[in-house]
């Protein structure tokens, strides 16, 4: 049974009316913390998540593929779990801020632990405690999805995600590519602070602390209604009888899964490039720069398609593309094909994610978002994890060609589940 919200203040909204005249009257503040939240915070996280320093970074002290793999596979393995103590947490609260800023703060203290690690541990030791360090990320990044995720479906109307999601991701694309540059061809290349990749760390979370604050700003509206407080065990109960009631989205959540398994591959794009040629620091960052400038600047184009057209069109062009890439990463050779490779790669993942995670909040019940939100996202960390120790794997005992073939058969299928029995979602919006 549905509480409905008691203790209103005279602010918040009691009918679907009031909710939406306060959206309005608070859209350009939101938007404006929506917009600098992603500037800097999705920079800092960027360049944690490019596939290019971090593995470089781990593979220069262990030289294992297996390790890098291990690394990423940990911080998936954080996320797997974790949205659905979100949803437990936050699903019978009013307001979600509070939560998201908590949650958002303990990703950023990860990072700075990375930093200080590169910077004062020996090697083997840096690993061990990325490891720990990552995982520990992958956990609290898994809660703040679902809050950061359930807040902005409370202050950014549907017909407005699409652009706003694309012109956080541009404007964290113009930042990050300028930051990935300073950093492969000043910090790595001048060892900056006795260790350029801990300087890099460093830097990503200050950036990422700045566009935590900028959503201080945030004024969200009180939930109209909101379910009674639930545990972990009885949010996981639910989420049988959410798929089970509404079969679109269950298809929609093999799609993300199966999708997200090309991330298996990403980890080791830039370790079959070295095996292939010689990449410099500058190079390495080059291609960073490229990866972040086309992800995150074409995400504008591909929320304003989404915004017009819907979240389905996008996702089976993105999905299309990314497998193109991986047919075209096989056949690598040169400097040229490396950076359009990245550039094709992040043209494609960055559209892929982003309508994904729009699109989850179109399906079903608006009471229902935190759930979907942790059922969808379950699943996208839990193939994410799962992929990475896999590809090391793969790599070990076969080739790198063995794993990009393997990611190109999964995100195939993908493909074809998408277009054959996922519907528009916007066609059944309910309430």
């Amino acid at each position: 049974m549905l509480a409905r919200q008691s203790g209103r203040s005279t602010s918040s909204p009691a009918t679907a009316q009031e909710e939406a005249a306060f959206v309005r009257r608070h859209l350009k503040r939101n938007t404006v913390a929506q917009l600098l939240n992603g500037m800097f915070g999705q920079t800092g996280f960027r360049l944690v998540a490019a596939p290019t320093f971090l593995p470089a970074f781990l593979f220069g002290l262990s030289g294992s593929e297996l390790v890098v793999g291990a690394a990423r596979s940990l911080q998936g393995f954080g996320t797997v779990v974790s949205p659905f103590i979100g949803a437990s947490i936050i699903g019978h609260r009013p307001r979600v801020l509070k939560t998201m800023l908590t949650t958002n703060a303990l990703m950023r203290v990860q990072i700075l632990g990375m930093s200080l690690a590169a910077f004062f541990l020996a090697a083997e030791a840096t690993v061990n405690a990325f490891l720990v360090l990552m995982t520990l990320m992958g956990f609290f990044q898994g809660i703040s999805q679902v809050a950061t995720h359930l807040l902005r479906a409370k202050v950014i109307p549907v017909n407005r995600r699409g652009i706003i999601s694309g012109a956080r991701h541009f404007l964290a694309g113009l930042v990050a590519a300028g930051a990935a540059w300073v950093c492969g061809s000043y910090f790595l290349a001048h060892n900056v602070l006795g260790n350029g990749y801990g300087t890099i760390f460093l830097l990503a979370f200050f950036v990422a602390a700045l566009g935590l604050a900028s959503m201080l700003i945030t004024r969200e509206p009180e939930a109209r209604y909101v379910r009674p407080r639930e545990s972990t065990r009885r949010v996981l109960v639910r989420v049988v009888r959410l798929m089970r009631a509404d079969p679109a989205f269950a298809r929609f959540f093999t799609v993300r899964a199966l999708g997200s398994f090309g991330n298996m591959a990403m980890p080791f794009y830039i370790l079959f490039a070295y095996s292939r040629m010689e990449v410099t620091d500058a190079q390495l960052g080059l291609v960073t720069m490229v990866w972040m400038l086309v992800q995150n600047t074409t995400s504008l184009a591909w929320g304003a398609i989404a915004d017009r057209m819907g979240n389905r069109v996008v996702l089976i062009a993105t999905l299309g593309i990314w497998i193109a890439a991986h047919v075209y990463l096989m056949f690598l050779q040169s400097m040229f094909d490396l950076v359009l490779f990245f550039a094709v790669v992040g043209f494609a993942s960055g559209g892929f994610h982003q309508s994904g995670q729009n699109m989850v909040l179109e399906f079903g019940r608006s009471r229902d978002v935190a759930l979907r939100l942790a059922t969808s996202g379950t699943a996208v960390n839990f193939f994410a994890a799962a992929g990475p120790i896999l590809g090391g794997l793969i790599v070990s005992a076969l080739s790198y060609i063995a794993l990009f073939l393997i990611t190109i058969a999964v995100q195939v299928a993908a493909l074809v589940i998408m277009i054959r029995w996922v519907p528009e979602p916007r066609r059944s919006v309910t309430a």
